[in-house]
């Protein structure tokens, strides 16, 4: 990954996880979605605590008032506006960074790491999170090549340690012939056709 693209990477996972959420139609809030036992709303409480993690884990400041690996299921008020304020909020302790900082805090198990790497990590949770709530609700997968790959590349640095946490189920067969696409999603136990998509 050449120097600073992980700013591009981020940005488009960002934009793919608030796009993805304003498209959620008004009757959807309570579908299954492919993170297994959680409704579309719990997806989006999970995708909002865990950038509200990593800003916090960058400039300080409070992180999550709810666990986001326990998500209530329940949004008082405008659904969203939790979302845009912790995306708001997660892109401006990146942009802090310097492109080669070699150790940026992370909320993650794996504690600070490489900006690139942190910083896609960071963006794999918002597209993957993106692509369940797409999913579930009918909208286009916001996932394609050119962002998966990046995406991938980190994903094996990081997952294999977070799924002993529960944050991943194990990783599926893609195939060989696999793009790069379904080879994120299975690497992350996700089925690239829930239920029948098309991608």
């Amino acid at each position: 990954m050449a120097a600073g693209q992980w700013r591009i990477v981020l940005d488009e996972a960002h934009k793919a996880l608030r796009t993805t959420a304003e498209g959620i139609p008004v009757d959807a809030w309570d579908l299954p979605t492919p993170c297994e036992r959680w409704t579309v709303t719990q997806v989006l409480q999970h995708a909002t605590g865990d950038q509200i993690a990593f800003a916090a884990a960058i400039v300080g400041g409070e992180g999550p008032t709810e666990d986001p690996f326990a998500p209530s299921g329940r949004i008082e008020g405008d659904k969203l506006t939790g979302l845009r304020a912790a995306l708001d909020a997660s892109a401006r302790a990146w942009a802090g960074v310097a492109d080669d900082d070699p150790q940026v805090r992370t909320p993650l198990p794996l504690g600070a790491l490489p900006a690139q790497v942190g910083a896609v990590a960071c963006a794999l949770d918002a597209a993957v999170h993106a692509w369940d709530i797409a999913v579930a609700t009918g909208q286009p997968s916001p996932l394609h090549d050119d962002l998966a790959r990046p995406l991938l590349e980190v994903a094996r640095q990081i997952v294999e340690p977070l799924r002993n946490y529960g944050a991943y189920a194990p990783a599926l067969d893609a195939g060989a012939e696999a793009d790069d696409v379904s080879a994120l999603l299975s690497y992350l136990g996700r089925d690239p056709q829930w239920p029948g998509v098309r991608l």
